[in-house]
């Protein structure tokens, strides 16, 4: 029976969860420009799925790599690791 893949994660902010059980996950990363060599940021926004609607603007969370669940969500929440203050 052949491994089972390791799937990527990635950690961000939620930035929306205005639909039913799907949530959009901010996900900032630190590069170093190919010339210059300064330190940028780059975000790249993920939709992913939120089965129990858990999560709310603000919130920080770990998401998984799945299956195609529609056309451009293709990552699945894990866990809530740190959530917004509700001020």
């Amino acid at each position: 029976m052949a491994e089972a893949k390791m799937r990527r994660t990635a950690t961000g902010k939620v930035i929306s969860n205005k639909g039913d059980k799907s949530i959009t996950v901010l996900v900032e990363r630190r590069v170093q420009h190919p010339i210059y060599g300064k330190i940028i940021k780059r975000s790249t926004k993920l939709m992913a799925h939120d089965e129990q609607n858990q999560c709310q603007e603000g919130d920080l969370v770990t998401v998984e790599e799945c299956r195609p669940l529609s056309k451009r969500k293709t990552w699945t929440l894990v866990n809530v690791v740190e959530q917004a203050n509700k001020a």
